[in-house]
């Protein structure tokens, strides 16, 4: 006999619509996972929703730079599922420039989408998750979260942050057996990159990083892998 829906385990992730979170989140179907996550373009959402003929995928498109419409998503989630076993804080984007010369608003924009929305996540989560047997935080932070480097800016510092705030939940979180875990990315194979002119072989493919999250969930839960440094084989670009 199927386990019914409120019996399967469940993972959140966000900005999984593409990318890195469109990956984790195929994968963890694969794996009999009730999958919930959001995407901010219509298409994406769609084009995900299309892909799926489980019934265990609910994606719905949600503005993450709002912190009311991302808690009203999650206080959505937590009327359906109200145990959560994986948190993947996925979503964020990049944007080149320096401190001195950043047009106005980036800092903010970076800081809300790579920041701001992973915490106000990550605490509303926490109640579901406090509920699971097992349950598991990932962060995808970026190696800029360790290194800073020209043209970086307020992507970097916004990575910065995002690492800090995990290292964090990790301490916050040992007594109650919540595992937390930061992934330290190179350059992925995602749309950051459309158009760099570089060949695929160059970058670190969604599929390996999705892979990397599943293996660590599957360790037995006295032991937790704190961080995953990956890069492309060629290094860093």
């Amino acid at each position: 006999m199927k386990p019914s829906a409120e019996h399967l385990p469940s993972i959140l992730i966000t900005g999984g619509t593409r990318g890195i979170g469109r990956a984790v989140a195929l994968r963890f179907l694969k794996e009999g996972f009730r999958v919930f996550t959001c995407g901010s373009s219509p298409v994406s959402v769609e084009a995900l929703r299309a892909e799926d003929s489980s019934g265990r995928l609910h994606v719905e498109k949600v503005n993450l730079e709002s912190k009311a419409e991302l808690l009203a998503w999650i206080a959505g989630i937590e009327k359906i599922c109200p145990t959560l076993n994986i948190l993947v804080n996925n979503a964020g984007i990049f944007l080149p420039g320096s401190i001195e010369t950043e047009e106005e608003g980036v800092f903010e924009k970076l800081m809300a989408l790579n920041l701001a929305a992973s915490y106000h996540t990550s605490r509303a989560c926490l109640p579901m998750l406090r509920k699971a047997e097992k349950a598991h935080i990932f962060s995808v932070c970026s190696t800029a979260s360790i290194m800073a480097y020209p043209n970086g800016g307020s992507y970097c510092i916004s990575k910065f942050g995002l690492l800090g705030m995990t290292k964090v939940l990790r301490e916050e979180l040992k007594p109650v057996g919540i595992r937390v875990t930061s992934l330290i990315l190179g350059a992925v194979n995602t749309d950051s990159w459309a158009g760099a002119g570089l060949p695929a072989e160059r970058f670190i493919c969604s599929e390996d990083v999705a892979e990397s999250i599943f293996s660590a969930w599957s360790l037995a839960p006295g032991s937790v892998v704190e961080e995953i440094l990956m890069r492309p084989q060629l290094g860093d670009i």
